[in-house]
């Protein structure tokens, strides 16, 4: 626990790689807890506690975890809500499936972006009319996410829209493109 407790704080340090080094040291710290540990962290821990404990579920993994993970990515709090999804994208249970696609209509930028990079860990090709407005969002974050994702379903037809991305201001967008079309059959 000391080292925990340690580490905590960094996760509202003034740099973005300190909160991502501290929420990676908490996760593989917290993954080793039993499931009832997780939950009692989820109810009464801090954020930062909670979203450790999410990235831990992730790790258990198991059908135990589903219910609790779907729980947590319906949650308001945007960041809960986030690793939520990214851990039920990496689990890619089919029984999450409608869950992450409900959340390609949420609010937040960010909610969507990790929707769209979940989604791209099933291969699941009625999700390609789902994930292709996306693609139009011309924003560098989700038209990269959607591109990165179409080309995981490595459908040829997409390779038009995927080519289009390659002039487009955005230098992660042009990225994710370029890397989507190395995936297409």
């Amino acid at each position: 626990m000391k080292r925990r407790e340690a580490i905590i704080p960094l996760l509202k340090d003034a740099s973005a790689e300190v909160r991502q080094a501290a929420a990676q040291a908490l996760e593989t710290l917290e993954a080793a807890q039993s499931l009832d540990e997780l939950l009692t962290r989820l109810k009464q821990g801090d954020r930062g506690t909670k979203i450790g404990a999410i990235y831990a579920l992730g790790r258990l993994g198991g059908e135990k975890v589903l219910p609790i993970l779907l729980y947590c990515a319906a949650r308001p709090e945007q960041d809960i809500k986030c690793a939520a999804i990214k851990v039920l994208g990496e689990l890619a249970y089919p029984q999450a499936l409608s869950q992450l696609v409900e959340r390609l209509k949420d609010p937040v930028v960010a909610v969507r972006a990790a929707a769209i990079e979940a989604l791209s860990h099933y291969r699941e090709p009625a999700l390609v009319p789902r994930l292709i407005p996306f693609l139009e969002e011309s924003d560098g974050l989700l038209d990269a996410e959607a591109a990165l994702a179409l080309g995981h379903l490595g459908d040829a037809r997409l390779e038009e829209p995927l080519l289009r991305l390659l002039g487009s201001p955005h230098e992660r967008t042009r990225s994710a493109a370029a890397t989507a079309l190395s995936l297409l059959p």
